[in-house]
């Protein structure tokens, strides 16, 4: 059983930055691809980025792309979103997932076996 954590949420203005961080409790972290994915109220979760379990290979919803960048340490077991010049549609909670069943990257939030509890981000006009 993978237990993920997130932190790093909070509230901040437009225009403004954050960076999420998500630990994991395995040592096999390494291997696995990992994700964000977000929901606002009454929206569906959505993809937001994902990275191969080297770090090598990233991928980003065309909304955050050039906005976002996701990284990992794996030393640390940790997964990271780095959030830049947020927006108010940016407001959501802020998920992260792991992929176990393969080692490349899906933007599908059933393709993903493991999620945390989730982190809220708000960011104001």
């Amino acid at each position: 059983q993978v237990q993920l954590l997130e932190s790093g949420g909070g509230l901040v203005q437009a225009g403004g930055s954050l960076r999420l961080s998500c630990a994991a409790s395995e040592r096999t972290f390494s291997r696995y691809a990992m994700g964000w994915f977000r929901q606002a109220p009454g929206k569906e979760r959505e993809f937001v980025a994902a990275i191969s379990w080297t770090g090598g290979s990233t991928y980003y919803a065309d909304s955050v792309k050039g906005r976002f960048t996701i990284s990992r340490d794996n030393a640390k077991n940790t997964v990271y979103l780095q959030m830049n010049s947020l927006k108010p549609e940016d407001t959501a909670v802020y998920y992260c997932a792991a992929r176990l069943r393969s080692y490349s990257i899906a933007t599908m939030f059933n393709e993903y076996d493991y999620w945390g509890q989730g982190t809220q981000v708000t960011v104001s006009s």
